[in-house]
């Protein structure tokens, strides 16, 4: 480039005193939250003319020139100690195209484009929306964007920190230096946005808060959309690129009510589905895990996925649990973009994908949501409120408006941007009661006196109505474990508007029963009865989950009361139960290869199991259980009306022997349980037709390592009543087996 003829103003008294002292003196000490109104170029008059005033701060820069497109160079002089520097520079034009260098006395240089001489990249709706807590789409304002603006290349950067002095953007590209890039403060909204030209996607940043204290706290984007893996926690600028393949599935979904359809999902945690040995046991990553998963789910009948939280999480054992990147996939398995292609691969291959969403808390990690500004921004000041005392971390305050925007949008997030196809919200118990796992006086009342957390209770409902409206035909699953009403009614009603609920009381009763001695079992048959009192109550998930095989627990195998193949017979019996009574289905993954050991999140499944002889037999009987529950309308149509289900006979304690079932228009499913280890010969079952039944499963089949007790598949009915039917049929029940019939 050619030097400037005019590297020097005229007229140098016209241009110290342009820059207000006190503006100056907040600048320098990093506390103008309006950088903006000093630096860039400002166009002014002067006596030697129409021009702009340009200036830049840098306060280790020994010289900075402003270059121009045609090749001048404009050398900005040093107005103000500490890193000031300013040139007038002649033009008629109505904006001034320019980039600067920096030269450091170290020899280094910088040239880059200007971030203050470009006009806000957030309107005034974006702002008024998040405010009053309406922002549908806030992950595509606020965070870390590629954007080109005025032709120019670069990143916007948006973050909300309303009780912060000042906010820079820091990171690789400027030495991690806060005094580089302070943002502008978007009036009374509480955001501060800049522009910085030149970045591209991959590059690391974080933003240096300057609290009202004057303490200077260094966090990540709540809003970023990748995060570098721990232990270093950064947040990278990241831009998809991704083309969907998922247009049949997304259209069939769009229609969709899944309380009438079949879902049996199967819940993985993906740092322990399946590891590669020969590197330093690592887990396979998203694109690597896709085929595998999508072939071993058709196989057993799932049609549905649930992921265990993949959002950012600095801690393994956490299990992804305690989350610090709300908009980010995990790095530990791949880039978002792959976490797209495992979504597109299981939805080409008819699968759906279910995220585990956790609202409830986050962590006290520093580089995080805690005291994001220097005040309690993200969680509630009061420790009553905002502290969660099972799990050390804290609690959202939901009362908030923005903060309440930021989970309603992230929901939306993953449906939207990774077109999953429903969230499972943990810990939602936690979240309405304010006095969950507190004594009196750990906490505070709401405003009526009540235990009822109203805030939250908001949230749910906006969340559920946000993606009723706007994700048509995606589910939301409630681990909810007490009592509360509504949790699957609509919110017009009054109710939290969820799809499902996890049936946690189901869940307890039944492991409970199945522990026992099966010499114990008549003694306790309402175990199994009961649930049957609230069926229809809410609709219903029958989750069998991973926190049911850790902590000491056992793993479902291990569980089963009696010698090797009674504990492989009671596990039979006791998804055959679950598969054909009433409510959607779910697994942790494991129960298909019927481990001895508990899971464990740092190593793989024993998937060397799946070659034992009791093991292929288990995982036959689960292929055909899963193509059962899928083939008959019966099992899973009318889940949600009363009438789909009845007992046949729940009384029969001394046997141990179960019966009911399950009706869809003129289709009748048939189940009977006899839950010890004795047959039972000759017994009698009231039947509701007249005709032949033939059995569609039989649990204790030698294919699946049973007994093969009975050679019988066919019974015809006799004109003999029982249990309230003019039918019945007579025939040998195996041991701790299941039959189920049709006619």
């Amino acid at each position: 480039m050619k030097p400037s003829k005019s590297n020097a103003p005229a007229h140098p008294e016209e241009m110290a005193h342009l820059v207000d002292p006190d503006e100056w003196g907040r600048l320098r000490a990093g506390e103008h939250g309006e950088p903006h109104r000093i630096l860039g170029a400002h166009p002014v008059s002067t006596s030697s003319g129409q021009g702009f005033m340009v200036r830049a701060f840098h306060p280790h820069a020994a010289s900075v020139d402003c270059l121009l497109p045609s090749g001048e160079v404009h050398a900005l002089t040093e107005v103000r100690a500490g890193g000031l520097f300013e040139a007038f520079i002649h033009s008629v034009a109505q904006k001034l195209n320019y980039r600067l260098r920096f030269r450091f006395p170290d020899g280094n240089e910088w040239e880059r484009g200007d971030p203050y001489a470009y006009l806000p990249t957030l309107g005034d709706t974006d702002l008024h929306l998040f405010n009053e807590g309406n922002h549908l789409r806030l992950w595509e304002h606020l965070g870390a964007h590629v954007r080109t603006v005025d032709g120019t290349h670069g990143v916007s950067f948006a973050v909300w920190a309303p009780n912060a002095k000042r906010v820079s953007v820091i990171g690789d590209f400027c030495g991690w230096d806060g005094q580089a890039f302070p943002m502008r403060q978007m009036g009374s909204s509480g955001i501060f946005e800049l522009f910085i030209p030149d970045l591209e996607p991959g590059v690391l940043y974080k933003y240096e808060i300057k609290t009202q204290e004057n303490h200077l706290h260094v966090k990540t984007d709540p809003c970023a959309h990748m995060m570098e893996g721990p232990p270093n926690n950064a947040s990278r600028v990241f831009r998809t690129d991704y083309v969907w393949n998922d247009d049949a599935w997304m259209g069939r979904r769009s229609s969709a009510d899944m309380t009438r359809e079949p879902v049996s999902i199967y819940e993985l945690h993906l740092g322990s589905w399946a590891r590669v040995p020969e590197e330093m046991n690592r887990p396979l990553g998203y694109r690597e895990i896709a085929p595998r998963l999508a072939e071993h789910v058709k196989r057993f009948g799932f049609t549905h996925v649930e992921l265990m939280p993949v959002a950012e999480h600095p801690l393994d054992a956490s299990w992804g649990y305690q989350v610090t990147g709300y908009f980010a996939p995990t790095s530990r398995f791949g880039t978002p973009d792959d976490l797209r292609f495992l979504v597109d691969h299981l939805h080409q291959n008819g699968i759906g994908v279910i995220l585990d969403w956790v609202p409830a808390h986050f962590p006290r990690d520093d580089f995080a949501l805690r005291r994001f500004d220097g005040t309690a921004l993200y969680e509630h000041e009061d420790p009553r409120r905002g502290e969660h005392p099972d799990w050390g971390t804290l609690i959202f305050n939901y009362e908030r408006k923005e903060v309440r925007n930021f989970l309603v949008a992230n929901a939306l997030y993953w449906l939207k941007e990774f077109h999953l196809d429903g969230l499972r919200v943990d810990a939602v118990a936690s979240m309405i009661y304010l006095d969950y796992s507190r004594e009196e006086g750990q906490w505070l009342p709401n405003v009526h006196g009540g235990k009822e957390n109203i805030g939250a209770i908001e949230l749910l409902r906006a969340v559920n109505e946000s993606i009723r409206l706007e994700c048509p035909g995606c589910m939301t699953v409630a681990e909810e474990s007490t009592s509360w009403n509504g949790v699957t009614a609509p919110v017009s009603e009054g109710g939290l508007g969820f799809t499902f609920k996890w049936n946690m009381g189901w869940m307890n009763d039944t492991l409970r029963y199945f522990s026992r001695d099966p010499i114990h079992r008549r003694f306790h048959q309402n175990d199994l009865t009961f649930a049957m009192l609230y069926e229809h109550s809410e609709h219903f998930v029958n989750a069998i989950s991973h926190d049911e095989v850790v902590h000491g627990k056992c793993s479902m195998l291990e569980k089963m009361p009696g010698d090797h193949w009674q504990k492989f017979a009671n596990l039979r019996l006791l998804l055959s139960y679950q598969f054909t009574r009433p409510g959607k289905k779910l697994l942790f993954m494991g129960t298909e290869l019927a481990m001895h050991d508990e899971w464990d999140h740092a190593r793989s499944m024993d998937w060397h199991l799946a070659d034992e002889q009791h093991r292929i037999g288990h995982q036959k009987f689960m292929e055909d259980l899963g193509a059962l529950y899928l083939a008959e309308p019966s099992l899973w149509a009318g889940d949600v009306e009363s009438s789909s289900f009845a007992w046949i006979d729940c009384n029969d304690a001394e046997n141990s022997v179960l019966s009911y079932r399950r009706d869809h228009g003129d289709r009748t499913v048939v189940v009977l349980m006899n839950m010890t280890p004795v047959p039972r010969e000759d017994y009698r079952v009231g039947v509701p037709h007249e005709g032949v039944y033939r059995a569609l499963l039989n649990s204790d089949d030698a294919a699946y390592g049973g007994g093969g007790y009975s050679a019988e598949s066919e019974w015809r009915s006799e004109a003999y009543g029982m249990h309230g039917y003019a039918q019945s049929i007579r025939l040998s029940l195996p041991p701790l087996a299941a039959l189920v019939l049709t006619q």
